[in-house]
């Protein structure tokens, strides 16, 4: 980000009393977080459904997983070169194009096919690509925009996708509650409202300039040249596999590995996750001024290692349901924490190091759920087992941690200053 642009003060609270004309940008970003957390929350509750109804096994169940964020791994690595080229606009709205046509495309192209999975592979791969458009692009906009802290406005702004996932979790066990499982094309139809009109509304939301005008301090070859950013890209991927390790299971574990219903499943399961860890995000954005963040995210990574603990090995389903819970309130801060530690450590990394933390963040949000569904299949779908394959996660957060601390102190001592190189 150009300097101009870190530099601009006021708040977005001082900025909205004052008729800020970027805040209504602010929310459609905040829009664009809950259709992100639509892309990855709705077809999880629908697996046992697609399972069922199209006779799928659980690994093509975690095949979905996997497409879903692959996907997304490949738009994240791609859009460093064309998002600067067309534009934020143009992405913004094709993003949100992206995402409606694959939910939409959920109630009928899987029966339209003669293998329904492929035209569920076909949809999770449409909407992924615009949840991964939305993940390289979003945090940028919100940061060119006026902000008093940047880290509050980040966090603020990843809450939004936790008050999504509560919301999908929430409408959809009422809408199946009262309508049934078996209506649940119509729900995917009205989910994908949200993209389509939240696209519609940039075009003609306003963009800050710079985004359009900006260029890189860091060259892509320089960025990738400095060890902080790696650093910080382990620590992204462990993040997103933390975090989606036991979001993307949370139902199917709680109605088959604990023996719940489904309505008890996805209420104490997915919904108390997301719940407890946009409430961190939140509360971090708006309290954590003087909590140091680093610090911070290494007590919440061990908080997140006793949580898998307790969801995997508990012989009681209360526990291991509070143990989901527990890791939603404990990975809050990891994501948009990492991403403000490299937005303050590696100034001017511009598009290209939003888009390279969205693919490491995607990465891990491939391969924790990936893991964990693959180890459970090994072990005879036996889901506590898998969950405790992903404990190695929070582990790697922590040593990662501890590495960006010490490149911390290295480059203070050689005199590097902030940008830590």
């Amino acid at each position: 980000m150009t300097k101009n642009v870190t530099e601009n003060k006021g708040g977005l609270t001082g900025d909205q009393r004052a008729g800020n004309p970027y805040q209504s940008t602010v929310y459609g970003c905040f829009a664009g977080y809950i259709v992100q957390a639509i892309v990855n929350n709705l077809a999880p509750l629908l697996f046992l459904t697609f399972q069922s109804e199209y006779r799928i096994g659980l690994e093509k169940i975690t095949l979905l997983i996997t497409l879903n964020f692959c996907t997304q791994l490949i738009v994240d690595l791609v859009s460093v070169k064309f998002v600067d080229r067309i534009g934020y606009r143009i992405s913004l709205i094709l993003a949100h194009g992206f995402a409606a046509a694959g939910l939409a495309g959920l109630a009928f192209l899987p029966d339209l096919l003669a293998d329904p999975f492929a035209g569920l592979a076909v949809c999770a791969a449409v909407y992924a690509v615009g949840g991964g458009l939305l993940e390289v692009l979003v945090s940028p906009v919100v940061e060119a925009c006026p902000s008093d802290r940047k880290e509050a406005a980040m966090s603020l702004l990843h809450s939004f996708y936790c008050w999504g996932q509560v919301g999908v979790v929430l409408i959809s066990t009422l809408y199946f509650a009262l309508a049934g499982v078996g209506r649940w094309r119509a729900l995917a139809l009205i989910w994908a409202l949200l993209p389509l009109g939240n696209g519609i509304r940039f075009f003609r939301l306003p963009l800050p300039r710079e985004l359009t005008a900006q260029e890189s301090g860091i060259s892509l070859r320089e960025l990738l040249g400095r060890r902080l950013l790696w650093i910080l890209l382990l620590m992204m991927a462990c993040a997103g596999a933390c975090e989606l390790g036991i979001s993307q299971w949370a139902s199917a574990f709680a109605e088959r590995g604990l023996g719940v219903s489904k309505t008890a499943g996805d209420l104490a399961g997915p919904m108390l996750f997301a719940l407890l860890m946009g409430s961190a995000r939140a509360w971090y954005g708006k309290c954590g001024a003087g909590i140091r963040l680093e610090k911070f995210m290494a007590v919440c990574g061990a908080l997140c290692l006793i949580s898998y603990g307790l969801a995997a090995l508990s012989p009681w389903p209360a526990v291991s349901l509070a143990g989901c819970g527990l890791c939603g309130l404990s990975v809050g801060i990891l994501w948009p924490g990492t991403f403000s530690l490299a937005a303050a450590r590696l100034k001017g990394g511009g598009t290209a190091l939003f888009a390279l933390l969205a693919l490491a963040g995607d990465l891990g949000c491939t391969g924790g759920p990936a893991l964990i569904g693959l180890v459970s299949d090994a072990l005879g779908e036996n889901l506590k087992g898998g969950i405790l394959a992903g404990t190695i996660f929070p582990v790697i957060l922590l040593a990662a941690l501890f590495f960006y601390r010490r490149e911390g102190r290295r480059a203070s001592l050689a005199g590097a200053g902030p940008d830590g190189m």
